[in-house]
């Protein structure tokens, strides 16, 4: 069995976007998006800093398929930052859709960055927008916290957490995707894509229970 790791001050869960519209009956439902909920909740119990993402769009998200007559959920279009996939309407600002999985211990997250709330550009980090310059703010909080190493859960783990993880090790942080506390779209070979691309820049892959005690 692997050696557990043990979570100290200067680690940080952060949660990709584990919201009602990203699970079973959701808008944009990932496939099993629920089943991370109890993992994720154990992780936080044995980290001593959380952060917490959350999809917060306008109801007319340029990103919505809805806002461009004639086009459907999952094609692609260029917008002015490039190519981008469009989206059943999810994760509207104030609905039940937008909110945190109702099981989630999201009352221990110390900081939550909303994503996604400019209407012309779509987020999936919780670094930066889609235009991949424009930033949320969450760099600048890890590091004046101290945040040296980050491991990332949530939905899903071919777009916020991919590309989350993927800011994060460009700008410095060592970073870990805990698989099992992800689930994937899989959109045409997406998660595959994804997990290549992760380890091409040297994130490690880890399953939860290298950080778990018995709890």
């Amino acid at each position: 069995m692997a050696t557990r790791l043990a979570p100290g001050e200067t680690d940080l869960l952060l949660a990709v976007d584990v919201q009602n519209d990203f699970c079973p009956g959701g808008a944009l439902a990932v496939p099993e998006g629920d089943a991370v909920v109890p993992i994720v909740n154990r992780l936080i119990a044995v980290f001593p800093h959380v952060a917490l993402t959350q999809d917060w769009h306008p109801a007319d998200h340029r990103s919505f398929a809805v806002a461009h007559p004639g086009r459907q959920p999952f094609e692609t279009v260029m917008l002015y930052y490039g190519r981008q996939t469009l989206w059943p309407a999810h994760c509207v600002q104030g609905t039940p859709g937008a909110a945190f999985h109702r099981q989630l211990a999201s009352d221990a997250a110390e900081f939550i960055v909303r994503k996604g709330f400019r209407k012309a550009i779509d987020s999936y980090s919780a670094f930066f927008e889609n235009d991949r310059k424009t930033p949320t703010g969450l760099a600048g909080y890890c590091r004046e916290r101290g945040f040296a190493r980050l491991y990332l859960c949530g939905l899903a783990t071919d777009y916020c957490v991919r590309y989350s993880a993927e800011d994060a090790r460009r700008l410095g942080f060592a970073v870990a995707v805990i698989e099992d506390a992800c689930r994937g779209i899989d959109l045409d070979g997406s998660l595959a894509q994804a997990w290549s691309a992760l380890a091409g820049l040297g994130v490690e892959r880890l399953l939860a229970a290298r950080l778990l005690a018995d709890l």
